[in-house]
């Protein structure tokens, strides 16, 4: 040091990065292979060593630096609504597309495959979870696409392609292609049946002029989206309503970007959200001005086929908020564990280890719950496994997503000031973490979808029974809070009573499955997570866990050193 220098700078942490993100997480790890991925390991270990590396990492600050930017016109004056993504955009993409993260299961379905993929996804949602947005929706679109053999015909091979391709040409001329989606209108927001979107059909005759053998079942769109995800998409799925063929009522329907001759549908961007958090990616308001659009399914029948795309992109909901949490505690631990404070590290100070173990037991709870979900979607022609998927992806979705955000702010204040600015990716997480609440119905729709599963048939609550008592253990509070649970499911109230008491019922029941489930994880986890959300409930902020709580054991788990 010289007489000019003020100081060094010391006690500041290194970023963190150069970890595997899969081998770090024993829990995910322990999860996958009791859900019946076991196969995925080796996958999964290269992949957690790719996505962990710094300069990987460092994508999702440059994705979230440099924001999406909408062109209404070339520089000839032509119309083309173009939307310009920075390079590190496309570099997360074409490695998200390049695992496979929205085809996997579809190219292979089978048990484990979902599960698989879920690991995988949480693993990604590690990374940056803008890109994650069209994934999602074009992972979630075969169910509707398939809706139309021939459209499938067209559609799917692109859509489950590995080899990412934004350029703006028709599907035909592509490599590889991603489905978005525009559901809701100015006025309507989740009640889409106020949508005011109309769909005409084209004459049979005219349309097979214009499109030849892709002429049937031909409409055109006038009217708006308030959200339309992934502008930038090949094609969106869209609700419009229909009055031909004797059925009133809201239709699905395909509308591509571009058409086959190259021509810019008529689907006008007006202009891109600014939204509070998923920055990276797209979305926008449009307007449709006569654009051309394929049905899918049955005229009137728009909001079941959609439903069948809303369960997957309902499962990626969890599996994303799981991931983000995850994120938000391997940085609020690795600062733990190097920055100190008062003659010690951080990690080391008995409140913050309180902290930190409760945030961790939130995360492994999380990604045990996610993986058990996409494991009810590996079984589709399992009945019992389907009567859990209604209500546990709804319920699931409530409760994980809800939680996200505390979680994001706590972990953020063990990082203090640092946390605070846009240096940390603490920020960035935190920002997100709403978002999965929002988006695919928002915390209360998710609870009276719940209400209406269990009302439709007896068998979700049966199968939700069989969960629970499968983890028939002698932990008394365990019991006893499964024994409550399903003594009121056995005599549910109705009407306003029953809505009224929603989320705490969804609370309940996702508590229930956690614990479960955590019952095969090692003691130290499992009675602390009893001990602290079933026998107190966690109302409160995080650092509540009870005396005795084994932290350093958590604490080793919850992020494994190299």
């Amino acid at each position: 040091m010289n007489g000019f220098d003020t100081h060094e700078v010391l006690n500041q942490v290194e970023p963190f990065g150069d970890v595997n993100l899969f081998t770090a997480d024993p829990a995910l790890g322990e999860a996958l292979v009791r859900e019946g991925g076991a196969d995925a390991v080796r996958s999964l270990t290269a992949l957690g060593e790719r996505l962990g590396r710094t300069a990987t990492l460092d994508l999702a600050r440059q994705a979230n630096g440099n924001e999406p930017v909408l062109h209404h016109f070339d520089r000839a004056g032509r119309r083309i609504d173009d939307v310009d993504f920075h390079p590190a955009w496309h570099a997360l993409m074409a490695l998200l597309i390049r695992e496979g993260a929205h085809s996997s299961p579809r190219e292979a379905p089978g048990p484990g495959a979902q599960v698989a993929r879920a690991a995988r996804y949480i693993l990604f949602g590690q990374l940056e979870n803008g890109s994650q947005c069209p994934v999602t929706m074009t992972y979630a679109s075969v169910p509707a696409l398939r809706h139309s053999p021939r459209l499938a015909a067209r559609w799917l091979p692109k859509t489950l392609s590995r080899e990412y391709d934004p350029r703006p040409l028709p599907v035909s001329a592509k490599h590889g292609a991603l489905i978005g989606m525009g559901m809701t209108a100015k006025r309507g927001g989740s009640d889409v049946r106020s949508n005011t979107t109309r769909a005409e059909p084209v004459a049979p005759a005219a349309a097979r002029a214009v499109f030849g053998d892709d002429g049937e079942d031909v409409y055109r769109l006038v009217g708006h989206k308030w959200f339309f995800s992934a502008p930038q998409a090949d094609a969106h799925l869209v609700l419009a309503r229909t009055e031909d063929r004797g059925s009133a009522g809201l239709s699905c329907f395909l509308v591509p970007r571009f058409l086959d001759d190259g021509t810019h549908n008529g689907v006008r961007v007006q202009r891109l959200k600014d939204k509070v958090g998923n920055r990276s990616n797209a979305s926008a308001e449009v307007e449709f001005t006569g654009a051309y659009g394929w049905l899918l399914g049955q005229p009137g029948r728009g909001i079941p086929t959609i439903l069948e795309m809303g369960s997957h992109t309902r499962l990626d909901c969890v599996l994303g908020s799981t991931g983000i949490m995850r994120a938000a505690l391997t940085q609020a631990l690795h600062h733990a564990r190097h920055r100190c404070a008062f003659g010690r590290t951080l990690a080391d100070q008995p409140l913050m280890r309180n902290v930190l173990a409760d945030l961790a037991l939130e995360s492994e709870a999380a990604t045990a719950f996610a993986l058990r979900l996409a494991r009810c979607f590996d079984a589709p022609g399992d009945p019992a496994a389907a009567a859990l998927a209604w209500i546990l992806t709804p319920a699931g979705k409530y409760w994980i997503c809800k939680r996200g955000p505390a979680f994001g702010a706590e972990a953020m204040e063990v990082l203090g000031g640092t946390g605070y600015v846009e240096d940390s990716s603490l920020g960035r997480l935190y920002r997100e973490l709403p978002v999965n609440s929002i988006w695919e119905g928002s915390g209360n729709v998710m609870c009276l979808d719940l209400l209406r599963a269990l009302s439709r048939s007896p068998a979700p609550a049966q199968a939700l029974a069989a969960e629970l008592t499968a983890a028939a253990t002698a932990n008394v509070d365990y019991t006893a809070f499964v024994r409550r649970l399903l003594a009121d499911l056995a005599q549910p109230p109705a009407g306003p009573e029953a809505e009224f008491g929603a989320r705490l019922l969804a609370e309940r029941i996702v508590l229930a499955v956690q614990a479960g489930l955590l019952l095969h994880a090692p003691a130290f986890v499992s009675s602390a997570f009893v001990a602290s959300r079933l026998a107190d409930a966690p109302g409160g902020a995080y650092g509540r866990l009870p005396a005795g709580t084994d932290c350093e054991h958590i604490l080793a788990r919850a992020l494994v050193a190299a």
